[in-house]
């Protein structure tokens, strides 16, 4: 079925979140369709509808629950045969009441790590999924800094970040000598830190993942093996498509704002990154003259966070 009679379905979904940080997973009940499988709870965007307004009306229908306070999460679409299907994702972090099943539907609570088990699950988990485990910052290392120099302050950073280690000065020896040292600092720290010369180095090294710049994305013709977590830098939507293609786990998209880092390069703004995210099923973090500051207007715009140099060192 072409896109131009494939019904379009606005659908917002709300991931219920614990304090001991496990979420809520339902499984839909007999008589819907793809009874069985497992999602996380919400429901069709009526008409006259915010995504928020939706997904409080749906939560109080299928599980007799109240929202008290969400935060976006990730909007992207999903293709079926017979319909595409815009997810707009909320983390509800305070509701009222117990999860009832109104509809009849199985629930279970479950840590972020966990999500896969749930078997059958619809294709739209997956995107939810890894939005949940990527953490809403991502930091570059200071390319003009000496990497000793930067030690000391990993433990201002926020917590639970990933870390990008950036230092295109250094020859591929004294990279690998700096990334062994990073690695224990940054476990330490509580920092998860991807490497971004060789992925298999970052492989060898027992980083956290490999970060792609755009150029080497594009020339790629696989995902790298081996390597549990790959982030690629994108500046358009072409690139973004491409990152999706080859499986990759979330994009970096700008710059947002001018940087003083590339003087003189054209600034998407707010709007221009919107349009170039798109409804891309990975989470992409917006970069550019951004730091933590921005966290909540980036998330408005359907970033996953923000990613930046100079705000989160000089913090």
């Amino acid at each position: 079925m072409s896109d131009l009679i494939r019904p379009t379905i606005h659908v917002a979904c709300g991931v219920l979140c614990r304090p001991d940080g496990q979420v809520l997973m339902a499984q839909r009940p007999a008589g819907k369709i793809a009874a069985g499988w497992w999602e996380f709870p919400g429901g069709k965007i009526e008409a006259g509808e915010t995504p928020l307004q939706a997904l409080k009306r749906e939560l109080h229908e299928e599980l007799g629950v109240e929202l008290r306070a969400a935060q976006p999460l990730i909007r992207f679409a999903h293709d079926y045969s017979n319909r595409r299907v815009v997810l707009d994702t909320w983390l509800v972090t305070a509701f009222d009441g117990a999860p009832q099943s109104r509809e009849q539907q199985a629930f279970a609570w479950l840590p972020p790590s966990q999500l896969a088990t749930q078997e059958p699950a619809l294709p739209t988990v997956a995107p939810i999924a890894q939005a949940l485990r990527l953490a809403p910052h991502y930091v570059f290392t200071p390319p003009d800094a000496e990497p000793r120099q930067c030690l000391p302050q990993l433990a201002c950073l926020p917590a639970g970040a990933l870390l990008r280690l950036r230092w295109p000065g250094l020859s591929d020896g004294d990279y690998a000598r700096v990334a062994t040292e990073w690695i224990a600092a940054s476990r330490s720290s509580g920092l998860q830190l991807l490497l971004d010369r060789d992925p298999a180095l970052a492989e060898t090294l027992g980083a956290a993942g490999w970060h792609a710049d755009s150029r080497t994305l594009m020339s790629l013709s696989a995902r790298p093996p081996g390597l549990a977590l790959c982030i690629a830098s994108v500046h358009d939507a072409t690139e973004l498509q491409r990152a999706v293609e080859l499986g990759f786990d979330a994009a970096v998209l700008g710059p947002v704002l001018p940087t003083a880092s590339h003087p003189g390069a054209p600034a998407l703004g707010w709007s221009g990154f919107a349009e170039r995210r798109g409804l891309a099923p990975i989470p992409v973090y917006a970069l550019g003259g951004l730091g933590p500051g921005d966290l909540e207007q980036a998330q408005g715009q359907h970033a996953q966070g923000v990613a930046g140099i100079s705000a989160y060192w000089s913090s």
